[in-house]
């Protein structure tokens, strides 16, 4: 089972993405709501547009890195394009 979770959200105020890393996916994501995480505390609300779970923080700290690369979001983009497109 899981223990840690890559995952990003797409800002619904200006539509950028943020790639992030928990142990905790539901409880985070309240804390993204709240506004109680600082580096996306003024562009909420968000949406849960993707997330992938890992057995270990390493695998999962990992994936983040490669998920911020330019080939990271272009795999992203290609893999949700029906969903981002409508």
């Amino acid at each position: 089972m899981p223990k840690h979770y890559v995952y990003i959200l797409r800002s619904l105020a200006d539509q950028q993405f943020y790639v992030g890393l928990t142990s905790n996916l539901p409880v985070r994501l309240q804390a993204h709501h709240a506004g109680l995480v600082s580096s996306t505390k003024r562009r909420g609300p968000f949406e849960l547009i993707y997330w992938e779970g890992c057995l270990n923080r390493g695998d999962a700290a990992q994936r983040e890195k490669y998920l911020k690369t330019a080939w990271g979001k272009r795999y992203v983009k290609t893999r949700l394009r029906r969903y981002l497109t409508g």
